[in-house]
């Protein structure tokens, strides 16, 4: 069994910064790619970034130039930098990771619980 716990929300004005951890707990090999999404009420969850097991990142558009995501692969624990945030970030963000396990080297996607980013204007 494989857990992935958020930290790092809040709330924070128009402008301002937030950084989201999310750490992987369990029966892991390996973990392939790691992500965010997030989904404000009443839309689709949305994908903000995703980083691969060797670094390779990709952003949003909406996002690009403003978060950034990292990954300490020792820890088990990807990252979100948000900056410069504005309220249409609002939204629940849950991470997501895509990992390895098992005896027969398996992969699956597991998700966070989530946590609640609200920016106000």
């Amino acid at each position: 069994q494989v857990q992935l716990v958020e930290s790092g929300g809040g709330l924070v004005q128009a402008g301002g910064s937030l950084r989201l951890s999310c750490a992987a707990s369990g029966s892991i090999l390996s973990i392939n790619t790691m992500a965010w999404h997030r989904q404000a009420p009443g839309k689709q969850r949305e994908l903000v970034a995703t980083i691969t097991s060797g670094g390779s990142t990709n952003f949003a558009d909406s996002v690009k130039g403003r978060f950034t995501i990292s990954r300490d692969n020792a820890k088990n624990t990807v990252y979100l930098q948000m900056n410069n945030l504005k309220p249409e970030a609002t939204a629940v963000y849950y991470c997501n990771a895509n990992v390895l396990y098992g005896y027969y080297r398996l992969s699956t996607d597991y998700w966070g619980q989530g946590t609640q980013v609200t920016v106000s204007s």
